[in-house]
């Protein structure tokens, strides 16, 4: 079993410096196989090692495992710009992600608008469960308020197909504000875990501009809300639902160290209900 303390022994092993896969096996005292189990589970849920095979389809293979930092993420000047204002922004309003849709080519992308009144009307929330049902292993989510779960399409409850992914030992990993308006849903999120018996959830708190879901390394999908001239006037209550789709590998994993990165220093959403019921506990 994967614990927490194999997991920082893992971590502080590859820290110092590159490892064999055989070496981190010696080390935590287990077998070939249940080394490259945990360090692949490491990899996928927390991100902070990678692994790289040298002379892949030989027998002389090597698999050696390093220390992913997540700090050092660009592969260019624009890309660390947009970083700086992803992790300077609070609100969805601070930041567009066209600004990254639009240096992706156009052979791995995609988008689509329509003016609508509610998000539960737009094409984008009724393909969402589809898009969650196909994840195979992780899916990584930047969200506002998790207000998006409620939204039920055709007797659709997302929560069911979370619940399902968990039980196929899918991780789900969540940026979202941990506030006292959004409690509620924080912890039927929460509660699934203790549903199944395993934390395959995970929420830390950020106040972040990003409104997104990265399904395994398939498919980053954005969502950004504008508002027509029209509604401005007040003429009518529609407003411009805009969604990109991103399928370049080599952007989806850019976004995901993006991902680990703000997951890395954010709050445990644990932590954060503790101390909202600290204080309603005080107001009683």
């Amino acid at each position: 079993m994967l614990t927490t303390e194999i997991i920082k022994k893992i971590n502080d092993f590859v820290f110092l410096k590159p490892r064999t896969m055989d070496e981190i096996a010696k080390h935590i005292k287990k077998n070939w196989r249940t080394a490259n189990r945990y360090v692949e589970k490491i990899s996928e849920q927390q991100g902070t090692i990678s692994i790289r095979v040298f002379r892949k389809g030989t027998r002389g293979a090597l698999k050696v495992v390093y220390w992913a930092n997540i700090e050092q993420i660009h592969s260019g000047a624009f890309q660390e710009e947009l970083f700086e204002k992803i992790k300077t922004g609070k609100s969805k309003r601070d930041f567009s992600p066209f600004d990254i849709w639009q240096h992706v080519s156009s052979k791995k992308k995609s988008a689509f608008l329509e003016e609508q009144e509610y998000e539960s009307k737009t094409a984008f929330n009724k393909d969402l469960p589809n898009l969650f049902m196909g994840t195979e292993k992780q899916l990584l989510i930047f969200s506002g308020n998790l207000s998006w779960a409620n939204i039920v399409q055709k007797n659709v409850n997302i929560f069911k197909i979370l619940e399902n992914l968990g039980k196929k030992n899918i991780s789900i990993k969540i940026l979202s504000g941990v506030d006292v308006d959004n409690l509620e849903d924080i912890q039927k999120f929460l509660s699934l875990n203790n549903k199944l018996g395993k934390e395959f959830i995970e929420i830390r708190h950020a106040q972040q501009p990003l409104r997104a879901f990265i399904i395994d390394k398939k498919i980053a999908r954005f969502k950004e809300i504008r508002y027509t001239e029209q509604k401005r006037k007040k003429e009518n209550k529609k407003k411009l639902w805009i969604f990109y789709n991103i399928y370049d590998k080599d952007w989806i994993s850019w976004l995901q160290k993006i991902f680990w990165n703000l997951f890395s220093k954010a709050i445990p959403a644990e932590k954060r209900i503790k101390e909202i019921e600290n204080i309603q506990k005080l107001s009683d």
